[in-house]
């Protein structure tokens, strides 16, 4: 289970009022996206300015693994590249409109992979996860707990109805963590989009939904 802490990003005395603002519960419900959550391993925090290098490092280390799956890794990116996708996915936050998570590893403070919850619509209490995970600190359950947390949070604080993520019907192993991280499988879209090598593939929907007691 994971734990919410409240803190500040850089720089963010400005931006206070402004979260207080939209973070005000409306008929009873939160309506901000998390800056940072705990759980046992790691610290679940948005990406912020200056977090570019730690990226770049981080899919350069692990891009043999992501390229088959993640077109955002080919061509490389530049540290350049990395530090404004970090500054972009902040504004983005500020603005309560999407949070590109990173997972840190509690006892080192390395980046061991991300994800996040996209395409919020508040409306509809509705998020997207989606997730990837550095090759270094495969087989030991990081991404999972990452991402349960994600999703538990979604589900209970921000009183979401759905949670859901899409892959590719061949990427086993992240079907698999969808199912470990108590996502189902709703079903299978065929020839739903094109993969990266201009074939068309098929796309596993899960999702996690809310369940009235």
């Amino acid at each position: 289970m994971s734990a919410v802490r409240r803190t500040s990003g850089p720089d963010c005395a400005s931006t206070s009022l402004w979260r207080d603002f939209i973070g005000k519960r409306v008929n009873g419900l939160r309506n901000v996206l998390p800056e940072i959550l705990e759980t046992e391993r790691l610290v679940v925090r948005v990406a912020r300015p200056g977090d570019g290098p730690m990226l770049n490092r981080a899919i350069l280390e692990s891009r043999e693994e992501l390229k088959r799956w993640l077109g955002w890794v080919t061509p490389p990116p530049t540290v350049e590249q990395s530090e404004l996708s970090c500054r972009r996915a902040y504004a983005r936050f500020l603005l309560n409109e999407d949070l590109m998570a990173f997972f840190i590893l509690r006892e080192s403070g390395a980046l061991v992979g991300g994800s996040g919850l996209h395409r919020a619509n508040w409306e509809l209490r509705r998020f997207e996860v989606g997730y990837w995970g550095r090759t270094a600190y495969r087989g030991r359950g990081l991404i999972t707990e990452g991402v349960r947390a994600l999703a538990e949070h979604a589900l209970r604080e921000l009183a979401a109805s759905r949670v859901f993520l899409t892959t590719d019907e061949r990427n086993i192993a992240s079907r698999r963590l969808a199912e470990r991280a108590g996502f189902e499988l709703e079903g299978t879209l065929r020839n739903e989009r094109l993969d990266l090598d201009g074939k068309f593939r098929n796309t596993c929907v899960y999702s996690r939904v809310h369940r009235p007691e």
